[in-house]
């Protein structure tokens, strides 16, 4: 069959967060190990898959746009198969309106059923049918499925699936399913993997990493997990997200500050600075409790760098709120922060909750967001200048092929210059100029 198959190429494409990125690397892996060969051009590709997110409506749109290019695409190569996966083929009534509206596309599964996409892709080869299944309920959890690493120093390793939360703006717990957690001694087994193949970082993924441990039945939490991960020999780094602010706890504070291999980077995301706002979210904390955690994590974790996610525009959010979110990220400087402005979500609380705010007034505070976290990550960049930090080697830069690239242990950006330098080597880099996104530097 691999013989047979050896010239036939796919594509994948991905909108979302790194859980879907995970989802494609895996996706790839099931491919290759059945002959296929990865393209990066879609025109020639035989089998294209979407992997869709449904976070926000921008991706949505994406997806709708790109299935309707394909039509032409199809007219030429009847024998090309399309196949789209992911959260968004999780919403209800939305497989069928895809096929309906894009009656080319041959496969249509979810995020529960990935793995059985091999199956699908044969049932359509060989019997010629259109292949729609959609798992409304979560699965146990798979091990074993093949995986196409994007990176040879890196990797993604999901350590748990779904979410208890039910933000009201979030369609994660309905697409995802409840929470899951893996066996520990089955992610210790990829990561040491990982090791033997020269990867030197892993980045442990869940929707709340915090909740590491529940409905298992070994006596195990995330802080006990990371103090194993801390144990594999030939490990240099570790890494996590994401962490719920009402779920950090100080046994995991204090493994990142006692484990050698835990990065200095929290990813913690706040959403809103306005405990009216974090109420109506449903997000169980408040702006006080989250900067007492924050006090707490900078006092024990010394050069910790904190990332979040903010959100702007939420139904009823008056300037009064929004300018209590702007105070919080003044107060808390962050190192980087992903900011939304709020996108409307079928079948979620928020989407049914009256004064959704004006489009005018989203923008005007989004603008007024990203300014001033710009001026915190400009000014914790500014910090590094002149100092030596150890920067992990990704490979050359994007954007400059005579410059290496790769992050410190907080994560920072690093562009720099040196010689005898090869990915996967920790280097110590001299920062000599700070940019609003990234820092420029002198291997020593």
């Amino acid at each position: 069959m691999k013989e047979e198959m050896k010239d036939l190429k796919y594509f994948i494409e991905t909108w979302g967060c790194q859980m879907n990125e995970e989802d494609s690397e895996k996706l790839s892996g099931m491919l290759k190990s059945i002959g296929y060969s990865k393209s990066t051009d879609i025109k020639d590709a035989d089998i294209i898959i979407f992997n869709t997110c449904c976070v926000r409506e921008n991706a949505e749109n994406k997806v709708f746009g790109n299935l309707g290019e394909l039509k032409h695409l199809k007219k030429k190569k009847p024998e090309l198969i399309v196949a789209v996966c992911g959260c968004m083929m999780q919403q209800e009534g939305m497989a069928d309106k895809i096929l309906s509206k894009f009656p080319h596309v041959n496969i249509i599964f979810g995020t529960h059923n990935a793995y059985k996409f091999p199956e699908y892709l044969n049932r359509v080869k060989t019997e010629g049918v259109q292949v729609k299944e959609i798992f409304n309920k979560e699965t146990e959890i798979i091990e074993g499925v093949p995986i196409d690493r994007e990176s040879s120093v890196k990797a993604f390793v999901t350590i748990m699936y779904g979410c208890n939360n039910f933000c009201t703006y979030c369609v994660v717990p309905y697409v995802r399913g409840r929470e899951r957690s893996r066996k520990s001694e089955d992610i210790i087994k990829e990561i040491e993997d990982l090791v033997a193949k020269g990867y030197k970082e892993v980045t442990l993924l869940g929707q709340n990493v915090n909740s590491y441990g529940k409905g298992l039945e070994e006596d195990i939490d995330f802080a006990k997990l990371l103090r194993k991960i801390n144990e594999v020999q030939g490990l240099e780094r570790v890494r996590f997200m994401t962490s719920h602010p009402k779920d950090l706890n100080k046994d995991v504070i204090y493994a990142i500050k006692e484990c050698d291999k835990l990065c200095e980077q929290i990813h913690l995301p706040v959403q809103s600075g306005s405990n009216r706002i974090l109420k109506k979210m449903n997000r169980h904390y408040t702006k006080e409790s989250y900067l007492e955690l924050v006090e707490l994590i900078k006092k024990e974790i010394p050069g910790v760098s904190l990332t979040t996610d903010i959100i702007v525009g939420f139904p009823g959010e008056t300037e009064e709120d929004f300018l209590d979110t702007l105070d919080l990220v003044q107060k808390v400087q962050y190192d980087s922060a992903f900011t939304f402005i709020y996108s409307r979500r079928n079948n979620t609380p928020a989407d049914m909750m009256l004064n959704q705010v004006p489009d005018a007034d989203k923008h005007h505070r989004f603008d007024r967001l990203v300014k001033a976290v710009n001026e915190s990550v400009i000014m914790k960049n500014k910090e590094f200048e002149g100092k030596v930090t150890e920067v992990l080697v990704e490979g050359f830069s994007k954007n400059d092929e005579t410059k290496f690239t790769g992050r410190t242990r907080n994560g920072k950006l690093v562009n720099f210059t040196g010689e005898n330098i090869k990915a996967g080597d920790l280097v110590n880099v001299k920062i000599v100029r700070a940019q609003p996104f990234s820092l420029v530097g002198e291997a020593l």
